[in-house]
Order: structure tokens, then sequence, then C-alpha cells
């Protein structure tokens, strides 16, 4: 037997303190599952590919203005764009009079000297 003193509202405690255990080891398993089936998810549903060119507008005297043309995934880009294929892309760049950024380099992802 034990030397330790113990008391009924001593038991009462260990015994609350064994089922919280018990409750916070089945709250991580449900953790656990629940992140499996949403890891498992995602790895199913590929993400949307972006637009690989888009024209950036900014605004000019409250309209807005044609001003470049990027790579889909470039950070320069404003929040105003519109989508290009790689025809329009170049199109804009050799006859539309649009510059390519000077970053992301559109006009060497197309080919096209300046």
């Amino acid at each position: 037997m034990s030397d330790e003193p113990t008391s009924p509202e001593l038991e009462k405690l260990r015994f609350l303190y064994r089922v919280q255990c018990s409750q916070l080891a089945q709250t991580e398993r449900w953790i656990d599952a629940e992140l499996a089936k949403v890891r498992e998810r995602a790895a199913r549903r590929p993400l949307p590919d972006g637009p690989a060119f888009v024209l950036s507008y900014l605004r000019v005297g409250g309209k807005a203005t044609a001003d470049s043309v990027h790579l889909g995934d470039c950070r320069m880009v404003s929040h105003h764009t519109k989508p290009l294929d790689e025809a329009q892309a170049r199109q804009a760049i050799t006859s539309g009079g649009l510059r390519a950024c000077e970053i992301c380099r559109p006009d060497s992802e197309l080919g096209v000297l300046e």
C-alpha cells in the first residue's frame, strides 16, 4: 500500500483527471481523423490554373486604362486585370502599344524581341 495520504475528495479529483485525459485523447484522435480527411480532399482537388498572361489596368482620370502585359503569376500586376491568351498578349505587346512588364518579362516568354 502507498504511504501517500488520501481523502475521498482527492480520489474524486484523481478520477476526474483520468476521465479528462481520456476525453482529451479522444478529441485528439478526432482532430487527426478530420485533418486526414481535409488533406485527402485537398489532394484530390487540384488548384485551378490561372491565366498565363494578364492585361493590367490603371486608373487615369477616373477611367480604367490598359497599362501593361504581365505573366499570370506576376506580383507586380495591379488589382484590375483581364486574362489574355498567348495570341492576345503577343498582339498587345507588338502592335497594341502596351509595354511588357520589366519584372516578369512576358515578351521573353512569348518570344517577342523589342
